[in-house]
């Protein structure tokens, strides 16, 4: 069985798209087609049902898939088990990187990396913190750098590098931001605007004013903490942003609320770390906050 008819299999499966398969593989979208249709051919089995323009994966497509992604992150890990030997730190660094930490945490950290490495390539796909933890799981990622989970993830390992202080905050025209200090009683009487209740962040936001009787109500959900500032910005709901982020909400007051992330690495502890992702984990481990 040919890697790269894995890598394809792969591919075609996340991106419901031979094209785009192709875009990422560096194929033409014929030479896709040639893959999948090899190694349809060995298995004996269709893997993906073609209906118009619409592609999905068959029975036996979902079967195999997380056995695909297996073997792919096996090799990957065998590559770099190979690499690591001749003790140069080079090649392409695979991340996975939240938002908020990409762009707010991560800037100056890589601008450190690649001056100290010029011959890593690191690699970086922008996910949630949940679906970035799912590629380090998958092998598609050596390291997640997110928004850590509240309870510890079953395959993974985490490492606090910042912590991370939440407040609760309106917009300018919000009845909350016209008072001075309020009750947490009259902050359940409005709408929030918040991350979606499945994120590690809602979760840590839930836990914390459940301690104060708050039962959330989400107007609108969110991934993106920017596009949360904007819905509050225009008087949508309160929010809850980190208190290092720039905006210009009115922080309200409220009796002590102890709030906060972790943020930080996640990595997987039975798979082999580049010499990249390694030097990079150490230059973290310099930031920690202990």
């Amino acid at each position: 069985m040919r890697i790269d008819s894995l890598q394809a299999f792969v591919a075609v499966a996340e991106l419901a798209s031979f094209q785009a398969a192709g875009q990422r593989l560096h194929l033409s979208q014929p030479a896709v087609s040639k893959r999948i249709a090899a190694l349809e051919t060995e298995l004996g089995h269709r893997l993906f049902d073609r209906v118009g323009r619409g592609i999905g994966l068959t029975e036996a497509g979902r079967a195999y898939l997380p056995h695909a992604r297996e073997t792919l992150a096996a090799v990957a890990d065998g590559d770099r088990a190979l690499d690591n030997l001749a003790d140069r730190v080079a090649g392409t660094l695979q991340l996975a990187v939240s938002h908020h930490v990409g762009m707010h945490r991560m800037p100056e950290v890589l601008r450190a990396f690649v001056a100290r490495y010029p011959d890593v390539a690191p690699q970086i796909e922008f996910a949630d913190s949940e679906e970035a933890c799912q590629r380090v799981v998958n092998g598609e990622s050596e390291l997640a750098l997110i928004t850590l989970p509240v309870k510890p993830h079953p395959m993974l390992i985490a490492r606090t590098i910042w912590h991370d202080p939440l407040a609760i905050y309106a917009g300018l025209d919000h009845p909350l931001a016209r008072r001075g200090a309020i009750s947490f009683e009259e902050l359940a009487q409005y709408p929030a605007v918040l991350p979606p209740p499945d994120s590690y962040t809602h979760r840590i936001i839930e836990t914390a004013l459940a301690e104060h009787g708050v039962v959330v109500t989400a107007r609108m959900t969110s991934h993106s903490l920017e596009t949360l500032r904007m819905l509050a910005d225009v008087g949508l709901g309160w929010t809850v942003l980190p208190e290092a982020m720039p905006h210009h909400l009115v922080p309200l007051t409220l009796p002590p609320l102890a709030m906060h992330r972790e943020l930080g690495v996640m990595r997987h502890p039975q798979r082999h770390l580049s010499n990249a992702a390694r030097a990079l984990l150490a230059m973290l481990e310099a930031e920690a906050v202990g």
